[in-house]
């Protein structure tokens, strides 16, 4: 069986939600992550050179961002399934302030532009791999920003419930991110 690749905007400027290019047959499953070809005949931007791919493994409940460093990233699940959250922060953007969520399964991938933060939540029962290639080297204290994933003022409805105190749920860093950052 084959599924194309296939890319939609999504409602953030630069933000795509990407169906992968996959084939599978009694063996398993083979995806394309990153095709520049496919890219440019959706009219997708270049990703350009990869520089850091980063794999996390994050048990059921557990959110990680919202982080909107100086650099493009395509994120997408390996294994188990994701809520992922993304947040305009770009103050010159048409859509600064605007959330986007979208359910990540194995073949969904988005591409999320530099300035817009990257947050998800593992829904999935065990362990969820969560991919991050990255045109730029994360640097501690590089550009960007952050917001806090339970901000009132964001309105994230998390599939999950999440207490702030709970550190196997949120990092200390996250929970103590000032609300309403935009």
């Amino acid at each position: 069986m084959e599924t194309d690749f296939k890319a939609v905007p999504g409602q953030i400027a630069g933000l795509w939600i990407i169906q992968m290019r996959q084939v599978s047959d009694g063996r398993g499953t083979v995806r394309e992550f990153y095709r520049e070809s496919a890219f440019q005949a959706a009219g997708l931007p270049s990703f350009g050179a990869v520089v850091q791919i980063n794999v996390t493994e994050t048990n059921y409940g557990a959110v990680r961002g919202l982080h909107a460093e100086a650099m493009n990233k395509l994120v997408a699940v390996a294994t188990g399934d994701a809520f992922g959250a993304y947040l305009d922060l770009r103050p010159d953007s048409a859509t600064y302030g605007r959330v986007e969520t979208v359910q990540l399964v194995p073949g969904t991938q988005v591409l999320v532009p530099s300035g817009v933060a990257n947050g998800f939540q593992a829904t999935a029962p065990g362990v969820t791999q969560y991919l991050y290639a990255f045109n730029t080297e994360w640097q501690p204290g590089m550009p960007g920003k952050a917001a806090n994933p339970l901000d009132p003022g964001i309105n994230i409805e998390w599939p999950v419930p999440i207490d702030r105190e709970n550190r196997a749920q949120i990092s200390e860093k996250d929970a103590a991110i000032g609300d309403t950052m935009f």
